[in-house]
């Protein structure tokens, strides 16, 4: 079992279902709602306890009903919590709209309380990041968050991984902290200024985010799978009809950071990320979605 440390938010997932997005001003009735679990690094931790690894989330809440939510949910998947809760916040939350017919979604975030975390939060967990085999981080928190754990975890020869998502704009010198990036087709495209869809444009976009000084890029492409540097495109898996694909980036870098924690070659560990990414897509949810080891090995 490896040790993978995850900073990043937890935020409450409000999802609704319907047949159609509604235009500015109006008004339509919904076909569900569902309150659950979310966040990049919340749903990260999640999926890389499920794939067997020791998850540690380092993260910010409120003292409110969804910070309970999230403690209960690291319990329930065997994630331990590093967590300052604020009482002059709220624990964050998303609204997911979601298109009945095709599962796709647009989401809205309020991160709240970890909005807040700061370098001196980050700092507070050095020695729980130097200890690590992996260290993943997302930009749901504030840039400089992620950049100061990127550091602690570089220095100390720590595996590092920026799932560079939602698209920002990143800091001088952020990339080179990273051994691997794993950034969407839209995501890349912000990055590199390459449009990808095609396996020769995510080879060309790979090749420069190698010359910004990333280790591995990966681009993760949805229904074809991820596009792995140096290896080509690693085929998505068919675990069924999609339900939703909220979370199957998640899914893709939780159970590819537990894998490379244990030790597996990048190919393996991409293999890894496309079957519990394939299988979260057939559920609905972010956190509940997230499959079992024994689940990604039986399909694969």
């Amino acid at each position: 079992m490896g040790t993978v440390v995850i900073l990043g938010v937890f935020v409450a997932d409000t999802a609704y279902r319907a047949d159609r997005m509604p235009v500015m001003g109006e008004t339509i009735l919904g076909n569900a709602f569902a309150l659950g679990p979310g966040g990049k690094g919340s749903n990260q931790a999640v999926a890389c306890a499920r794939i067997g690894a020791e998850t540690h989330m380092i993260a910010m809440l409120g003292q409110d009903d969804f910070g309970k939510l999230a403690l209960d949910t690291w319990a329930d998947a065997g994630v331990t919590p590093h967590v300052r809760h604020l009482a002059e916040s709220y624990t964050g939350a998303a609204h997911i709209f979601i298109e009945e017919s095709t599962g796709n979604n647009a989401i809205i975030i309020a991160p709240g309380a970890a909005a807040l975390m700061r370098v001196a939060d980050i700092d507070a967990q050095a020695d729980l990041i130097a200890g690590a085999d992996v260290f993943v981080t997302q930009l749901e928190q504030p840039m400089e968050a992620a950049m100061r754990g990127l550091q602690i975890a570089k220095a100390a020869g720590v595996t590092t991984i920026l799932n560079p998502a939602p698209a920002a704009e990143l800091p001088e010198g952020m990339l080179a902290l990273c051994d691997y990036v794993t950034p969407n087709e839209t995501e890349c495209e912000a990055l590199t200024g390459i449009a990808v869809q095609t396996d020769a444009d995510a080879e060309k976009a790979c090749g420069m985010l190698r010359k910004l000084g990333v280790g591995t890029p990966i681009v993760t492409m949805g229904e074809q799978g991820a596009y792995l540097y140096g290896h080509g495109v690693v085929p998505s898996v068919n675990a069924g009809a999609v339900v939703e694909t909220t979370g199957a980036g998640d899914a893709f870098n939780g159970a590819f950071a537990a894998a490379l924690s244990e030790g597996k070659s990048p190919l393996e560990a991409v293999r890894y990320g496309c079957a519990t990414a394939g299988i979260s897509v057939t559920r609905a949810g972010t956190a509940p979605s997230m499959p079992s080891r024994s689940e990604v090995e039986a399909i694969l």
